[in-house]
């Protein structure tokens, strides 16, 4: 089945059938986001370096102010 397809089949529903189709839909990126976010910040994740570094900062005495901007 093609995107095209899709797209046509999702148009013929029923407007509370695309409320549900919504719904999982956001579900599903939710559940893909929760999954990066787990493996970034997860041992060699690649937000792991990022929190190393501000750790190292602060436990030398070098901290900042986060500011609403």
């Amino acid at each position: 089945m093609t995107l095209e397809a899709i797209k046509e089949a999702i148009a013929e529903l029923p407007n509370t059938e695309k409320t549900s189709l919504a719904t999982w839909l956001n579900a599903q990126d939710d559940e893909a986001w929760d999954r990066q976010i787990e493996a970034d910040f997860s041992a060699g994740g690649a937000g792991m370096a990022l929190l190393e570094q501000w750790d190292s900062e602060i436990a030398s005495g070098n901290r900042f102010l986060l500011t609403n901007s």
